[in-house]
């Protein structure tokens, strides 16, 4: 069972130079309005700067504690796996696996096998560092490269991929993974891409931060070019995008 709080408490926990980093500035801007308080446009200038710091920081966390914590992302209860449960189950991620207990918890009957894409040459940021190293693995976890997945065609019923996939930066890398997505999948089996987007909703929620992700359109396009049709689309929240798809080629025969 996940804690009360493990989302937005990881989040503070594996990012905590940027929140030391935001708690300093706003505690100098607290200390320049308390020694300029004589003056209205210096408390106006501190203010507004305190507030431009604050803001975000804090919108940013009750966003994530909603969307982590309170909105059953982990719960899997919004998965829709078609009219029997999965026997084949893969769960694929970029390094920290929060998902991969609760799929065996989800679907106890399935064979479960999970691959991790990540790559320390090319995900650098200490965030993942520090979570791969207060987290051990998933049992049995093996190493992937993303275009080249050791699975067999056409065996697998569900393959999962929370909140990962934008890991994979290049856009040609990208499609060939969605391509092996679609080449695992056996008939009737689903891919299931889950996202934040870089649209309105996520700038609110995370300003530039937004910018790691990718538009709605980006990922029509990269699952298109893969050869995987969108079955179904739904949301998780305003934040959080699920997209359901199927091997287009073998919808076609």
């Amino acid at each position: 069972m996940r804690r009360a709080g493990e989302g937005v408490g990881n989040i503070i926990r594996f990012n905590w130079h940027f929140y030391a980093g935001a708690a300093g500035v706003a505690l100098a801007l607290t200390a320049g309005l308390v020694l300029r308080a004589d003056s209205a446009a210096w408390r106006l200038g501190l203010g507004l700067a305190l507030a431009a710091v604050l803001v975000p920081t804090v919108v940013s966390l009750l966003v994530s504690w909603y969307v982590y914590d309170l909105a059953g992302l982990y719960s899997f209860e919004w998965l829709d796996t078609g009219d029997a449960p999965p026997r084949q189950l893969v769960n694929i991620h970029a390094g920290f696996d929060e998902s991969s207990a609760r799929l065996c918890q989800r679907f106890p009957a399935a064979q479960l096998r999970v691959l991790d894409f990540y790559d320390p040459t090319e995900h650098t940021e200490v965030s993942i560092r520090r979570a791969r190293a207060a987290c051990p693995p998933y049992p049995g976890t093996e190493a992937v490269r993303p275009p080249a997945l050791p699975l067999p065609a056409a065996a697998t019923n569900l393959v999962v991929v929370l909140l990962a996939a934008h890991e994979i930066r290049r856009p040609a890398q990208r499609v060939a993974f969605l391509r092996e997505l679609g080449r695992v999948l056996a008939p009737g089996g689903r891919a299931v891409v889950v996202e934040h987007l870089r649209d309105p909703v996520n700038f609110l929620a995370y300003t530039i931060g937004f910018l790691h992700f990718y538009s709605r359109a980006t990922w029509l396009s990269a699952f298109h070019q893969a050869g995987l049709r969108l079955r179904t689309e739904q949301k998780i929240t305003p934040f959080i995008s699920v997209f359901v798809l199927e091997n287009e080629s073998a919808m076609m025969k």
